[in-house]
């Protein structure tokens, strides 16, 4: 299968300034993301798609492609995801190169493997599904069958509909939430579904140990204790 890994690394960032380039440890945060793609032996190619100079220049030096840049549209606060990929897509397209599918690797999710990654994309392709997502378990106190909604009069219900609550936590289904690791999607969906998901998503489990998807001071402080650990691992 052909797959194309898109990296998505705009210049703009008000929780860390400049956190895409931002050295995390010894190398740039965005690094670690492209290390891991040019190791995989399941992506056809790589690709950082930035709307910034700065990016684009570190990416080159780091062998990554970034071979156009970004319109400003495309790169503000509320900007679609969805809409970047599409513009990658249709950037290739227009030089006659086509893909199966788009693996979406965020920078703000850094601490993945090479295996990892591999293995994501083998179970994709095993389970012919229209995405794969990378997930962690929802820790029970915080599972769906334990949550409730209030209604107009300020009456709580289940929120899954359910009559009646579950009470032993050994018999709640497991649940998961998105880590923003790894998004595999085949690019019909995403171009004729204008989805990331389409109609069946398959999950690979991530490790929480390295989880953190950096969007503040706060995460981008985590992940510092985080990297060293990593980085040595």
């Amino acid at each position: 299968m052909n797959i194309l890994g898109l990296i998505p690394a705009r210049g703009g960032s008000k929780g860390v300034p400049g956190k895409n380039i931002k050295l995390l440890g010894d190398k740039p945060l965005l690094q670690y993301t492209t290390d891991i793609a040019k190791a995989s032996k399941r992506l056809s190619k790589v690709v950082v798609s930035s709307d910034d100079d700065h990016i684009i220049g570190v990416a080159k030096a780091l062998g990554v492609e970034a071979p156009f840049k970004r319109p400003a549209h495309l790169a503000e606060d509320t900007t679609p995801t969805l809409q970047v990929i599409l513009h990658t897509l249709d950037f290739y397209a227009s030089r006659n190169e086509f893909f199966d599918a788009v693996c979406l690797l965020q920078v703000t999710a850094p601490f993945r493997t090479v295996a990892f990654m591999d293995r994501a994309i083998e179970q994709f392709i095993e389970k012919r599904t229209d995405s794969l997502i990378s997930v962690l378990e929802v820790p029970h106190e915080f599972n769906p069958h334990w949550l409730f909604e209030a209604d107009e009069n300020q009456i709580l219900h289940i929120a899954t509909g359910e009559k009646e609550i579950i009470t032993r936590r050994q018999e709640l289904p497991k649940a998961f939430y998105r880590d923003g690791s790894i998004y595999i999607t085949k690019t019909e969906v995403l171009q004729h579904q204008a989805s990331l998901y389409g109609e069946s998503t398959a999950y690979i489990q991530a490790s929480k140990e390295f989880y953190v998807n950096i969007d503040t001071q706060a995460d981008w402080e985590r992940a510092e204790q985080m990297a060293e650990i990593f980085n040595n691992s």
